[in-house]
C-alpha cells in the first residue's frame, strides 16, 4: 500500500468516527511538487486529527518509509503526535485510537 492509499483510508476511518480532519495537499510549481509552508512548517505533520478535547498530529508513512529530520522534529514538539504505518492499520491500532479517542 502506497503513502496516498493509505492516507485515504485513515482520514475515511476518521470521519467513521466523527473526527475533523485536516490535510494540506502538495501542489505542482514550476519546481515541481511543493507544499506551500512558511516559517518553520516543513516537515509538519501529514494530518490533524480533532474531535472534542483531542488533538492528534498523524505522520503517515508507508512500513519502509523513513521520517525526515523535520517531520521528527515536529512530532518532538507536538503534543500527541505519532507515526502511523499500514501495519498499525492492520493490527488494529489506528482504529483503536480512532474508536475510543485514547492512545
Amino acid at each position: 500500500m502506497n503513502e496516498s492509499e493509505f492516507q485515504t483510508i485513515v482520514i475515511d476511518m476518521a470521519r467513521l468516527f466523527k473526527w475533523r480532519v485536516a490535510h494540506f495537499r502538495p501542489a505542482m510549481t514550476s519546481k515541481g511538487w511543493r507544499t506551500p509552508v512558511s516559517a518553520d512548517g516543513k516537515g509538519f505533520p501529514d494530518l490533524v486529527l480533532v474531535k472534542s478535547w483531542r488533538l492528534i498530529f498523524a505522520e503517515l508513512k508507508t512500513d519502509r518509509g523513513r521520517v525526515s529530520t523535520e517531520q521528527q522534529e515536529w512530532l518532538d514538539a507536538l503534543p500527541d503526535s505519532c507515526i502511523w504505518r499500514p501495519k498499525d492499520l492492520d493490527d488494529g491500532t489506528i482504529e483503536r485510537i480512532l474508536r475510543s479517542g485514547m492512545k
